[in-house]
């Protein structure tokens, strides 16, 4: 009983590490917009964030047969942040370090990770019209508060062309 239940143990870690060296670097990105920091350095409140995401869903490993595991992650990881969204208020220099942590919060389940803004709203236990609410005031500043092209000094009498399009807030 006890090699069978040890075999069991080690395929369980096993089917784990295919899913972490799978997943483990959009749900790090993911984190690190969450948490507002920058993308280019290291992420101390991100990887704290994933790692206690992962280990939620590895004691759960075992119950989530048939379900998808990236969507249990990405589920533990939006909890733990909205629990823990205090941490997360001061500007850290990332991307979407100027929004609120539940406009990130909307924004990244929203557009990164392309959640359905009624699977959103039932996630964060919240109305759909105030999840529509806050990710539309989410994108209203960050178009605001984009900072423009640098002004050349040919370009100082000339304004400059509009391209009209928007980057995506969420690419890396």
């Amino acid at each position: 009983m006890r090699e069978r239940r040890s075999e069991q143990e080690r395929r369980h870690a096993r089917e784990f590490e295919r899913f972490v060296a799978g997943a483990a670097g959009r749900l790090l990105h993911t984190a690190t917009l969450l948490t507002g920091e920058p993308a280019a350095r290291p992420a101390p409140a991100a990887e704290e964030l994933l790692l206690r995401a992962l280990s939620r869903t590895y004691a759960d490993w075992d119950r989530l047969r048939g379900d998808d595991p990236y969507a249990h992650t990405r589920q533990e990881l939006a909890a733990r942040f909205a629990h823990t969204a205090r941490r997360h208020r001061r500007p850290r220099g990332g991307l979407l370090d100027r929004l609120s942590p539940q406009e990130r919060l909307v924004l990244v389940l929203r557009f990164y990770e392309d959640v359905a803004e009624e699977q959103t709203a039932a996630q964060l236990g919240l109305p759909a019209e105030r999840v529509h609410a806050l990710c539309l005031h989410a994108l209203g500043e960050l178009r605001s508060r984009r900072p423009g092209p640098a002004p050349s000094p040919a370009a100082d009498s000339a304004p400059a062309p509009a391209t009209g399009t928007t980057p995506d807030p969420t690419a890396p």
